[in-house]
């Protein structure tokens, strides 16, 4: 392919961007630095504003010198010029969120932007937070007509069904659904895109991607880190909250789903909902039968030591918040019937990864039984993180052997191929916003429908006052190597490449 065949994507029209909580750890972060590289590298137009409203009493200048700051950190190889250029574009204004006249001096300072062709609210701050601003931009004299106005929220999307759906029934007084966009930060990454263009551009996969072909699936979403700073919020939520409701059955449903008609967001989505619609219902008694949770006590990775849950900041001493969570489920569909879904999610593994494996069945020939030593399973691993790659596992025979079968793996490593590392997902997604494409947000209908599916597990779960505990290090409690050994299988451990 020719530089002249990729296709260049839709311009950003101008545009203000108002973020609430705009001095924050996630604005400062993370959002700003990937404000900053979409700007750095084109992305954006010439005309464009970004106004943060927060709590903290500062100025433009002394906000400037704090995002600055938080650049220089995490964009060291940045030109002076250009991060001179967009502090250029920064304001800030005090304000609280609960106190109508804040909204009223914004307004002001939206009228006083130049030539903005749209706006953009983003909500980086707590969940708590989003109904008193929602409300106060709806009483004000903010703009929120549709056409011209969005607004971007950050998972979670409420802690269960009837807190989405009274989030969901609040936001949608003010907004309409096409002005929406409810971010997963991790269907922004480029791998996660992949899994449709793969499946169904390419005829070899698509006829066995189904019962016929495939034996199980596995997903799972780990981190080698601890919680952090992050004690507060992870008492509230724990791991099936964190990570199942949204990440996994995300990704689920974009392996799952049938194709759609074409790429348009509402196409795609309409598929992605449908999967989830077909998980087979688990009841609060079964939840036992099928889920295993967990907490990570104190272990080492890496050759370092690292605490236990329990003994992290601003967690109770007697906590049994999971950490740790997997799950074996169904899909009743005509291509999935009988195909166990393998989730899984945890904290201190012994190295980062988000994987899928879809494992193929074995072939029924007693040719390979009686001559050969053991056949391993062949699979397909798409790996999403550390770093973007594709590997198909197979069998070989070894040379010079007799009949002895060698795995190998048929690697497509993005960063190889392309010589670049994949748009980070958070300036992806902040760009498909300005520019309208709501094909990787998650619909209102699709939060309710994962809610729907998730809450009899919380609520069993969270009933319990004793928890399995894992070393640090480790891949989990030995009840989730049960949950699937028992039926023949085992866990395909990530790569963990960096």
């Amino acid at each position: 392919m020719t530089e002249c065949d990729v296709e260049e994507a839709v311009p950003v029209s101008p545009f203000s961007l108002i973020i609430f909580g705009g001095a924050g750890d996630l604005s400062r972060r993370k959002l700003f630095p990937t404000l900053f590289n979409a700007f750095s590298s084109g992305e954006f137009p010439q005309t464009f504003s970004i106004a943060a409203y927060g709590r903290q009493e500062l100025d433009d200048g002394q906000f400037r010198s704090l995002v600055r700051q938080s650049i220089e950190e995490e964009c060291p190889d940045h030109r002076a010029d250009d991060l001179d250029s967009f502090l250029s574009r920064l304001y800030f204004l005090y304000g609280h969120f609960e106190k109508a006249e804040g909204y009223d001096r914004l307004a002001t300072l939206i009228e006083s932007f130049p030539d903005a062709e749209q706006l953009l609210y983003y909500l980086a701050v707590p969940e708590a937070s989003y109904e008193t601003i929602i409300n106060q931009i709806a009483a004000s004299s903010l703009p929120t007509e549709a056409g011209r106005v969005k607004i971007i929220i950050e998972k979670p999307f409420g802690k269960d069904l009837s807190g989405a759906r009274r989030l969901n029934i609040l936001v949608a007084s003010a907004f309409r659904e096409e002005q929406i966009f409810r971010m997963d930060h991790y269907l922004g990454k480029e791998t996660v895109q992949n899994i449709s263009f793969f499946r169904f551009a390419n005829g070899i996969f698509e006829p066995i991607w189904n019962r016929n072909g495939i034996d199980s699936v596995q997903i799972t979403v780990g981190e080698d880190i601890g919680i952090g700073h992050r004690g507060g919020f992870y008492e509230r939520t724990g791991a099936i909250r964190d990570i199942f409701q949204n990440h996994l059955l995300q990704l689920l449903a974009l392996v799952a789903m049938e194709p759609p008609t074409d790429f348009h967001a509402e196409r795609v989505r309409d598929e992605k909902i449908k999967v989830l619609r077909s998980l087979r219902p688990v009841s609060v008694d079964e939840v036992a039968d099928c889920s295993v949770v967990g907490q990570y006590a104190a272990g080492s990775i890496a050759g370092k030591k690292v605490p236990g849950y329990r003994e992290e900041d601003r967690v109770d001493s007697a906590s049994v918040v999971p950490t740790f969570f997997a799950a074996k489920v169904y899909i009743d569909s005509w291509r999935w019937a009988g195909v166990p879904f393998y989730l899984r999610t945890g904290k201190r593994f012994p190295v980062k990864g988000t994987e899928i494996i879809l494992q193929f069945k074995q072939p029924p020939l007693k040719l390979f039984r009686d001559d050969c030593n053991p056949l391993e399973p062949s699979f397909l691993r798409i790996v999403i993180q550390p770093e973007e790659m594709i590997d198909l596992h197979i069998g070989v025979k070894y040379p010079e052997a007799a009949n002895m079968l060698y795995p190998v793996d048929l690697r497509f490593s993005y960063r190889e191929t392309f010589g670049t590392r994949a748009i980070p997902p958070y300036r992806r997604l902040i760009l498909d916003a300005m520019r309208g494409d709501a094909s990787l947000f998650v619909r209102q209908d699709d939060v309710e429908a994962s809610w729907s599916f998730t809450d009899p597990f919380v609520s069993y779960w969270e009933s319990r006052d004793s928890i399995p505990f894992y070393p640090a290090g480790t891949w989990g409690p030995g009840e989730a190597h049960d949950l699937i050994e028992r039926e023949g299988r085992h866990w395909i451990e990530p790569l963990g490449v960096k």
